[in-house]
């Protein structure tokens, strides 16, 4: 007898592998469990288009509401697991409940990180992670709000651009010298520093928070700064708590090959919380972004049904922060790339910028330029050297190059 595939995490990883295992033919018991009430929706209009008010509710969520009734798909919302046992191929659930499974695929996604500061954990502390976040978030961005956000990440950009939307008065505390130094390096960095201070953000780098309060911060230095609406966004960590009370491999996030198979040979991960083995970087990988959530889950149908999947696309990501829109191919790690090379205007905001290392494509960026995502992701998966200059020029096809 068949006792099915369990999912664990019923967000959108989770909601396209049951999509996937339907697609795939498989019509055993699919079970979908998730601690949340809301059936499974998208992350990034939460701190983009439903966040700023421009997107229903409806908009959010993966499937229609009788989706999942429609396609045999036992959902179990609000249900924490608590535990796995691969050995006798089933999960617990709170209240002692056990479901049987053939395969188990974790889907559990990511959790915001605290402050480790005093006040770090105070109900006044908001972060942004799920659709009740954004909503009142939404609710408290008004005109002349004070706006206090630690943290010059993607979220806490995007959604700085969403409170100076709104009219809210903005200040942003960041203890690097530059917005997203760490992801995209002071050349490119730049830029988006420029960009909201050309909106009125305060921005404050190489500060350090010594205590969060319900009526702002205190800095290092012995200053506070006031807030009405206080948000920390400051990275998030792979929820791995189950598979490492399973016994599976962990390391920063749960191990898997490139099949997205863990270390036990029944149980798959996907999604944020996935250090999946890249045959492209030959080496593991954990790429917080929709885009991994979006196409892993995919792969891991495939596989558990016994085909030979293998997960190779180029990491991908995107932003939108007031008139700026960007999107991101590749893979470049910090300290990893030996030169950056721009096309078009950087100061017009309308350029594209790449991250080299000896003469190759490791990522590319393209800022208020489009329709170049496909030949960006084709000179990253190349691994061929390129010729900067021709690289740069404007008149030079990317396909050419």
């Amino acid at each position: 007898m068949d006792t099915g595939i369990v999912i664990v995490g019923a967000s959108l990883a989770g909601a396209k592998a049951a999509e996937a295992l339907r697609a795939e033919g498989y019509r055993g018991p699919v079970t979908l469990v998730g601690d949340e009430n809301e059936r499974p929706y998208e992350r990034p209009p939460l701190s983009k288009g439903y966040l700023l008010g421009k997107e229903e509710r409806e908009k959010i969520y993966v499937h229609p509401a009788d989706w999942y009734r429609e396609h045999d798909v036992t959902l179990r919302l609000g249900t924490a697991v608590t535990a796995i046992d691969p050995a006798g191929h089933t999960v617990a659930l709170e209240g002692g409940e056990r479901l049987p499974f053939a395969k188990l695929l974790l889907a559990t996604g990511s959790s915001p990180r605290l402050l480790p500061v005093p006040g770090g954990d105070g109900d006044f502390v908001q972060t942004l992670r799920r659709v009740g976040d954004s909503e009142r978030l939404r609710a408290a961005f008004r005109p002349g709000a004070r706006v206090v956000i630690v943290g010059a990440g993607w979220i806490g950009l995007e959604a700085a651009a969403a409170a100076r939307t709104a009219g809210a008065e903005v200040t942003v505390l960041e203890a690097a010298e530059l917005p997203l130094l760490r992801v995209l390096g002071r050349e490119v960095a730049q830029v988006f520093a420029d960009l909201h201070r050309a909106h009125g953000v305060d921005l404050r780098f190489g500060v350090r928070v010594e205590e969060l309060r319900a009526d702002g911060v205190r800095l290092g230095d012995g200053s506070t700064v006031p807030a009405d609406v206080l948000l920390v966004g400051v990275g998030i960590s792979p929820n791995t708590a189950l598979a490492e009370q399973a016994g599976l491999t962990v390391d920063n996030g749960v191990r898997t090959d490139q099949h997205l198979a863990t270390s036990h040979p029944d149980i798959y991960a996907a999604g944020d919380v996935a250090n999946a083995f890249h045959p492209l970087f030959g080496k593991p990988i954990r790429v917080e972004h929709w885009a991994n959530a979006l196409n892993q889950p995919a792969v891991a149908a495939a596989a558990m049904l016994g085909k030979d999947a293998v997960y190779d696309r180029v990491p991908y990501f995107f932003t939108d922060q007031y008139d700026l829109g960007m999107e991101y191919t590749g893979y470049a790690e910090p300290g990893g790339y030996d030169r950056v090379v721009f096309r078009g205007d950087v100061a017009g905001r309308e350029f594209i910028a790449f991250w080299l290392s000896g003469g190759k494509v490791l990522a590319g960026m393209n800022v208020n330029v489009w329709d170049v995502t496909d030949p960006i992701r084709e000179l990253v998966r190349s691994g061929r050297a390129v010729d900067p200059e021709r690289l740069a020029d404007p008149a030079v096809p990317l396909t050419a190059i």
